[in-house]
């Protein structure tokens, strides 16, 4: 059994997909805080991410132990639907917030982070994919790499629209914003043409340095809240830096990953493309 599931990356998937929905919850409940969940619609995707992991465990159940494929295809869709659903809904409430009433870029900066509810929506089109695709046809590694680059671009976005609150006041906040950019150039190349080996681990050491960017930051983000201006720590955690943001970084990472792993068992060569 173990080694099967070494060798199994639909089950990767499923559990990559699995702990973020639960995560997710967590950043919810931070982020929503803020407001003390003003509008009742702010407790659906909390709700959401704490009903989606039991439902995604029972489908790998009925795909690993009970062999109820179509079970487990039926489940996954529905998750993936309703997360896909719940993120987009998610940007236009954020953009409610006051994009749609001024409608300029400074107060797309000032709006509730519009890009976030989008996780929903890239967790939720992971799943569609990997019942949709065979996990041993290239198209599935492509498909997987394409879902990291939106990730990467959705968090520069978030980066550069959050650090610009502040105007960049310290210098290192610009690193994210820098580290995606080269994440999303370095990314889309393979989808465009074919390239080899040596460059797809190229790319592996390009994503091991955005994991450390995310972890830096993930630093930062907690000294600054550690030494915000409240005593209580919750409150600098709801009010100060974002704790969790940074993670995307390692966590698109692992994805990242997995979509090169799967890219280098179809890829037979290392030399250029002829």
């Amino acid at each position: 059994m173990p080694a099967r599931w070494r060798s199994d990356a639909v089950l990767w998937i499923e559990a990559f997909a699995s702990v973020n929905m639960a995560f997710l919850g967590l950043d919810i409940y931070i982020a929503h805080s803020e407001n003390s969940f003003a509008r009742r619609a702010e407790w659906l995707p909390l709700f959401f991410s704490f009903a989606a992991p039991p439902v995604l465990l029972l489908a790998l159940a009925a795909r690993q132990w009970w062999q109820r494929p179509e079970l487990w295809r039926v489940l996954g869709y529905a998750v993936g639907a309703t997360a896909v659903v719940m993120g987009l809904s998610g940007v236009v409430f954020h953009l409610d917030s006051q994009f749609f009433y001024e409608r300029t870029l400074v107060s797309l900066t000032y709006a509730a982070p519009f890009v976030a509810p989008l996780a929903y929506t890239g967790l939720g089109l992971l799943l569609i994919m990997n019942r949709m695709v065979d996990a041993a046809a290239p198209e599935w590694a492509e498909w997987l790499l394409m879902l990291t680059l939106g990730g990467f671009f959705g968090n520069l976005i978030l980066s550069l629209t959050d650090h610009a609150e502040d105007g960049f006041f310290r210098k290192a906040e610009w690193i994210p914003v820098v580290s995606s950019a080269f994440a999303v150039a370095f990314l889309v190349l393979p989808l465009l043409i074919r390239v080899t080996r040596r460059y797809l681990w190229v790319c592996g050491a390009m994503l091991l340095v955005q994991a450390s960017v995310g972890l830096l930051g993930f630093v930062y983000h907690g000294l600054a809240d550690l030494h915000g201006p409240s005593i209580n720590l919750f409150d600098n955690l709801i009010n100060g830096a974002p704790p969790f943001a940074p993670l995307l970084f390692p966590n698109l990472t692992l994805l990242g990953m997995i979509s090169l792993w799967a890219l280098a068992q179809k890829t037979k060569t290392d030399a250029p493309p002829g």
